[in-house]
């Protein structure tokens, strides 16, 4: 059997058993990663599962079952067990819920790859790996490490209502860094991030990360954190890198937009949100600069795809539009709950997982500056970039981050390196304090995005780029 026709059989027993709307994810995935520390090869994992995923609707509860073979029988089994935990959460559950209608569609879509990522020899990476790894120890790197990721995934979705999707989509990236140890100081140096940069895209991603032609700097960087004098303690104006904005917008924008926060269905692991529903459409989440998208169809971009995982067609929307909140992350189940039109952000960490609320893409739409005019428009302040820690309550209000690296800013030039910057805020103060932005944007990929009993790792983008912002605290010690 195809998969579509083992994903209708699922369905069909699905029905059968008694839910009034079914769906099914068949999904083939490969997955590899090497590392490399101080010029050798030190790991590398390669992985491959195959299995369906059955969801049941039975009055206002789901039921999920999965399995990991692909036959008729099997497949006829997870429908009807699904079916059947559907229906005994229904006993002690509300009204049925209303799904957000989706016309239902026949299509097949690809992320775009110009190199095979799996088809690039292990022999090549692990020489890129070794050479950077190397070039670091060689300028005085203590700790020296590389690697990379790959992602493979085949995807066929079969819903009740007439769904028929398959997709393709290949995800990569990876990065390098440079640890150095000093008398009372380690301090790492990271590109181009502290996890390094992923895409849905091919090999030619990880060949423009140009590693090798980094590793030297990064080297020479660590090394001289563990004697920069330390980041002031103080409110001064903050200009943040688009590494590091990129995590801030993940973290005080993309989660506390997701409905199912918001409507508390996350409470128990996840945490909730500070956002009110009756305030959509109104709230000053930010400066007039501040406009969010949410936009899963940038080509390339780690959070992009044709379809989600309820079938529901890649579409951008607005989350903020010009400072304020006008859009939300939704599934077809939350959206109707919540009385809006449009869901499209449902996705599972493989077939064993039930799908949910993720982020896709949540970036910031660019601005009118560059990273030189904030600069040479700041009289006194602190550049920082690429994350090193990050803390944050679980409404997504209150947050601390600190950086890698900083620099002082001094009547509209860059000066002295700093060492461990940080600073914290209150999201809708913080990003109201916005007043400059500059249109240098990157899709920054995250590929290590948890949520969710039992845990799901999603994989989401945030194009951002630097940006100023007012009387923010930094230099924060506890």
């Amino acid at each position: 059997m195809s998969e579509f026709e083992v994903a209708e059989a699922a369905v069909q027993a699905a029905l059968d058993a008694g839910a009034r709307y079914a769906d099914v994810r068949v999904m083939h995935r490969r997955y590899e990663s090497m590392t490399a520390r101080n010029g050798d090869v030190e790991s590398l994992a390669q992985d491959e599962s195959v299995g369906l995923g059955v969801r049941a609707l039975v009055g206002s509860s789901w039921g999920f079952h999965a399995v990991p073979e692909l036959s008729e029988p099997a497949a006829r089994d997870a429908g009807h067990r699904a079916a059947r935990t559907a229906a005994a959460s229904a006993l002690v559950s509300g009204p049925p819920v209303d799904l957000v209608a989706v016309t239902p569609t026949t299509a097949s879509w690809s992320s775009p790859c110009e190199v095979d990522p799996l088809g690039v020899s292990l022999a090549v990476k692990g020489d890129l790996l070794v050479a950077a790894t190397r070039t670091m120890t060689e300028h005085g790197a203590d700790l020296a490490e590389g690697l990379y990721q790959i992602w493979d995934t085949a995807k066929w979705f079969v819903s009740s209502e007439g769904h028929r999707i398959d997709q393709r989509i290949r995800e990569c990236g990876g990065g390098i860094s440079a640890t150095s140890v000093g008398a009372d100081e380690t301090q790492r140096r990271s590109w181009p991030s502290y996890r390094g940069q992923y895409g849905t895209t091919g090999w030619e991603l990880v060949d423009s990360l140009e590693l090798t032609a980094h590793a030297a700097r990064i080297a020479e960087e660590s090394r001289a954190l563990v004697t920069a004098p330390l980041c002031p303690v103080g409110e001064t104006d903050l200009i943040l890198g688009g590494e590091q904005l990129a995590l801030q917008i993940h973290e005080s924008v993309g989660h506390a937009i997701e409905l199912d926060r918001i409507l508390g269905w996350e409470a128990a692991f996840a945490g909730t949100s500070w956002l009110d529903l009756a305030q959509l459409g109104s709230l000053r989440y930010g400066s007039e600069l501040m406009t969010i998208t949410i936009d899963p169809t940038i080509p390339g971009a780690l959070g992009s795809f044709g379809y989600d995982d309820e079938g529901s067609p890649a579409v951008k929307r607005d989350a903020v539009r010009d400072g304020r909140w006008v859009g939300v992350l939704a599934g077809r189940d939350s959206a109707a709950v919540a009385g809006l039109d449009h869901g499209g952000s449902v996705r599972a960490d493989g077939w064993a997982r039930l799908p949910m609320v993720r982020m896709t893409n949540v970036g910031l739409e660019p601005g009118p500056h560059t990273l030189e005019e904030i600069v040479a428009a700041t009289d006194e302040g602190v550049l920082m970039d690429v994350n090193r820690s990050w803390s944050i309550d679980d409404k997504r209000l209150n947050f601390q981050f600190g950086c890698e690296i900083g620099w002082e800013i001094r009547n509209g030039r860059r000066g002295r390196m700093l060492r461990n910057p940080t600073y914290t805020g209150i999201g809708p103060l913080f990003w109201r304090s916005m007043d400059m932005l500059s249109s240098e944007t990157v899709p920054w990929g995250t590929p290590n995005c948890g949520k969710g009993q039992p845990g799901q790792i999603g994989h989401t983008g945030h194009p951002s780029a630097p940006a100023r912002f007012r009387n923010v605290r930094v230099g924060v010690r506890a």
